[in-house]
């Protein structure tokens, strides 16, 4: 107690001589020395120094700020307020009205009055912090900077809706290109957020945004663009009611004109606002899909506004030059702005379909997706006619490699309206294909075939009668289970009874009988509409009667109509001894979904087997999660030490469970890997969030601990199938973490890259959230509201630290529950009989053969999988391995496959003997993100699924 009452005694001293000197030096009328405000510092971040010293510092400062005009000096004055108002919230007023003095504001140094606004903006709360007298001085007065950043953030500013609307208008006409687009998206926020109804002042705004639309510069055409959106918006509903029809189309043409610009921003701007015009006449949107100028739009004119005119003729063709543009984020722009607009006339959804359609073929992924979703969003809105030209491009669809594609794809057909029987029995034998090839997909197959049955009632009749023989029993009186085809064909048959259409031919009730067989597989595709005791007595009650109503069975019929492609939650805890236990989530939905292990011909038995044995395994993961919940926080408190060690024991603690069973290998297997996604992250948050003490590692050692990160990050990702979509979304809100830990920090980040990946990460998290009817974290909301707040006020993305480290701060790691059985996907390879005594033979100069030995855990089939050698660093290959034509494979009721595979290495060197190392990847699918340039080799980044393996090689005594 001694040491501790000497220590606080020196450090009065300490202080008292510091605050001494300085006020000595100030009756003096002597400018502060630069170590005087050095330990002016010392005393305002000391959490131990009393209030009555940090007045005598804010004292000391006001007295400084009077006598010394320096700007260095006021630079570090600046500095210290600033210090003193985060630090100590209790006395920023105080600090807060040093900073609005004169002093730091009428500075010859603009860099200073900059400076001194952005901290007063950033500290001070909404309000009249800066007067109206000052804030228009300011804004004309000669530094640039200090205009751009007042006219950015004015309406955080309280000034009267004149004063903004005169200095915003004003400075469109500014010299400098930044600032003319600052007024600009001034006057976009003023548009939104004010009450206008004097037409002369909308008028004026809008002729003014059109005139910009011929700016040299591309973001002031793309401020322009949003300006024009919105003002125009707000021209037509001030108009008459007569005139609203022309006003709207107006607005539109004038838009429509930008999207031959020639930058990409200003194209991508056009397209969007395009979409937001909700009023535009039939003719108007038609000749926005030609490129000749059609007949009713010929020598027509509007006029919005006095002075100004503009033809009909300008806005043709608009889509068609979208939907052509070389660049594919224009294209998807084009796709998602006729989305919006199919809605108002059916003839002008009839046509998009057919410019969809074509859509359908595109190079890009997400491009092809946003087609499919502008069609759904017709059939949505009953605007969508399937003709024979569009079902092939459907079929088509159904088979494209990437599984979100064909999920969209089927979406549509549940919807459609098929015409003719020729059209639906191609249907039908499209979804059939899809089955074959993509066996994972045999659940949203299921799901696909009984809306389609049930929308076309007399159809599905005629086709089970078609194709009776095939199923019924054979000649021993067996059904054939072997065949998913039959179970395909008998989900079609149950779902007739359902039909709203009238006199349906009745299905013979022996079907319903052969369906009971199916019962686990066909209610895991149907549980999107009714669990698996209510599917059991709907089939034993049409196999007993020749005919069923709905009411007969009590299934109300407006939870069967599929307005959206949402999950209706029908299904309930079923504790009957035939019903398969699906593990659900609060909202009482199934979450786990084994499609794997249907595909590979495991039987239902065997599948409901395992998603029941290891429910005490889950209890104790899930509890070991609720643990790393709680050690976050300690992270979060600045305690990395106390967190890492309670990581660690639970990594211990998992490690030493058995995991003899499959199912159990895969919970395990998962939780030791999120555990080490959890350990890494709290090593990155801690080093660039610190909270107790500053102690950061150098550029190099953060480089590399992102570098683990982002592989752990990989491998949770990939390597894991069977997680739900609300396990899905929570890695996602870890991956989006990452990210944004990645753009706080500009010295080790590549802004582009990182970027495309918050954005294509954010874009999976809304499809997912679409998907599965999951409410998304207040994290994930707050980013969604940021980027797009970012992109209505830029016109091209670039990195903000300050934004990125804003958004960190609503980051709280919510408790990971693991409600299913997650397999984990790995190998193991070896080479038989090889060993430094026992090399394999090769000639110098030609290729060696390397007979590799592989055990496939629980791959997919459609799978990329590369074998990687590597001699060094320089000569490393890649040699592709397609599963479909593996043949003579081993395989499990496990999943798990056997078989050699003989990969050829080509840079054989000129010498006696050398070795190489060898491991299996497995291919990420990222649109745009993760390229990597390997000619002949993935496209993507890998996650490698087992250690590498060292190969020897010897001369052959032959050569």
């Amino acid at each position: 107690m001694g040491m501790v009452a000497e220590l606080e005694r020196r450090q009065s001293a300490m202080e008292l001589h510091i605050i001494n000197s300085i006020q000595q030096s100030l009756d003096n009328n002597q400018p502060l020395s630069f170590q005087a405000l050095a330990s002016l510092r010392s005393l305002i971040i000391n959490p131990a120094t009393p209030d009555s010293t940090l007045s005598s510092v804010l004292d000391a400062l006001s007295r400084s700020l009077q006598l010394n005009r320096d700007p260095v000096f006021l630079h570090h004055a600046l500095k210290l307020l600033r210090d003193l108002a985060s630090h100590r919230p209790h006395l920023s007023p105080f600090a807060l009205d040093l900073l609005r003095s004169d002093s730091l504001f009428s500075s010859a140094s603009p860099r200073l009055v900059g400076e001194s606004l952005s901290v007063l903006l950033s500290l001070a709360s909404i309000g009249n912090d800066i007067d109206a007298a000052r804030f228009v001085s300011l804004c004309l007065g000669p530094s640039v900077s200090v205009r751009q950043c007042l006219l950015r953030n004015a309406e955080k500013l309280v000034f009267r809706e004149s004063v903004l609307l005169a200095v915003f208008l004003g400075f469109t006409r500014d010299p400098y290109p930044y600032v003319r687009k600052e007024a600009l998206d001034g006057l976009v926020k003023l548009c939104k957020n004010g009450d206008f109804d004097d037409r002369d002042v909308i008028e004026g705004c809008y002729c003014r945004a059109v005139e910009l639309l011929r700016d040299a510069e591309n973001y002031v055409r793309s401020a322009a663009v949003r300006a024009v959106c919105e003002w125009g918006r707000l021209l037509v509903i001030c108009s008459e009611d007569m005139n609203k029809q022309d006003s709207s189309d107006a607005v539109f043409i004038q838009l429509g004109c930008m999207v031959r610009d020639m930058s990409v921003d200003v194209r991508l701007e056009a397209f969007e606002a395009l979409g937001k015009i909700g009023l535009v006449s039939e003719g108007i949107l038609l000749q926005t899909l030609s490129k000749k100028v059609l007949g009713i739009n010929k020598d027509k004119a509007f006029k919005p506004v006095e002075g100004l005119d503009i033809s009909a003729s300008a806005v043709a063709g608009a889509y068609i030059h979208g939907l052509e543009d070389e660049f594919s984020e224009v294209r998807m722009s084009a796709c998602y702005s006729l989305r919006t607009l199919t809605v108002f006339s059916l003839r002008f959804a009839c046509e998009a379909l057919n410019l969809m359609m074509d859509m359908l073929n595109d190079d890009s992924t997400v491009v092809r997706l946003q087609a499919l979703d502008t069609i759904h969003h017709m059939a949505t809105s009953n605007h969508l006619k399937v003709e024979k030209i569009h079902i092939h491009r459907f079929l088509s669809a159904l088979v494209d490699s990437s599984s979100v594609i064909r999920s969209m794809t089927r979406k549509i057909l549940k919807l459609a309206k098929l015409p003719q029987f020729k059209l639906f029995k191609l249907c039908i034998d499209g979804l059939l294909g899809n089955l074959e090839i993509y066996p994972q997909d045999e659940a949203d197959v299921f799901s696909a075939l009984f809306h389609i049955g049930r929308n076309h009632g007399k159809f599905t009749v005629h086709i089970i009668e078609e194709v009776s023989p095939e199923m019924e029993p054979a000649s021993g009186g067996k059904l054939s289970f072997d065949s998913t085809r039959v179970a395909a064909f008998l989900v079609l048959a149950i779902s007739a009874p359902l039909s709203h259409e009238k006199d349906v031919s009745a299905i013979p009730p022996r079907i319903f009988s052969y369906a009971v067989t199916w019962l686990g597989r066909i209610s895991y595709g149907l549980s999107d509409l009714m669990n698996q005791e209510k599917l059991l007595a709907y089939l034993s009650e049409c196999s007993r009667s020749s005919t069923i109503s709905l009411a007969d069975f009590k299934i109300n019929e407006a939870l069967l109509t599929v307005e959206s492609d949402a999950p209706i939650p029908l299904c309930s805890k079923v504790d009957s001894p035939v019903s398969m236990p699906f593990w659900k989530d609060s909202g009482g939905t199934s979450d786990y979904h084994h499609q794997e292990f249907l595909s590979l011909g495991k039987s239902a038995a065997h599948a409901e087997y395992e998603l029941g044995e290891h429910s005490e395994l889950r209890k104790y993961v899930n509890l070991i999660f609720k643990k790393v919940k709680d050690f976050w926080s300690l992270v979060e408190l600045g305690c990395t030490t106390e967190a890492f060690k309670g990581i660690r024991a639970c990594k211990e603690e998992v490690a030493s469970f058995t995991a003899d069973s499959p199912g159990s290998s895969g919970a395990v297997a998962f939780t030791l890997q999120y555990l080490q996604v959890i350990g890494m992250l709290a090593k990155v948050w801690g080093h660039l969030r610190p909270t107790k003490m500053l102690n950061p590692y150098g550029v190099g050692k953060l480089e590399l601990l992102f570098a683990k990160l982002d592989r752990r990050l990989r491998e949770i990702s990939n390597r894991f199938i069977g997680l739900s979509k609300g396990e899905e979304l929570q890695i996602l809100d870890l991956v989006l973490v990452a990210c944004l830990l990645r753009l706080s920090k500009m010295e080790i980040c590549c802004c582009n890259a990182a970027m495309k990946l918050l954005l294509s990460t954010v874009a999976h998290v809304e499809y997912l959230h679409k998907e599965g009817s999951i409410e998304l974290s207040n994290f994930v909301t707050e980013v969604k509201k940021s980027l797009h707040d970012a992109d209505s006020s830029s016109s091209s993305s670039t990195c903000k630290p300050l934004l990125f480290k804003k958004l960190l701060d609503s980051f709280s790691l919510q408790q990971f529950v693991l409600y299913g059985t997650p397999r984990y996907i790995h190998a193991e390879l070896a080479v038989p009989s090889n060993d430094s005594e026992n090399p394999l033979p090769f000639i110098p100069g030609i290729p060696a053969s390397i007979p590799l030995a592989i055990t496939l855990h629980n791959v997919l089939t459609e799978s990329r999988l590369w074998v990687r050698i590597s001699m060094n660093e320089e000569s490393t290959q890649f040699v592709f391995l397609d599963l479909n034509l593996i043949r003579n494979e081993k395989r499990s009721i496990n999943v798990v496959r056997e078989f050699t595979f003989v990969a050829p290495f080509y840079r054989t060197p000129k010498a006696i003997s050398f070795t190489v190392r060898a491991s299996l990847g497995l291919e990420c699918f990222r649109e745009n993100i993760d390229r990597v340039k390997v000619f002949g080799g993935p496209k993507c980044e890998l996650t490698y699924l087992c250690p590498e393996k060292e190969i020897f090689l010897c001369k052959s005594t032959e050569c």
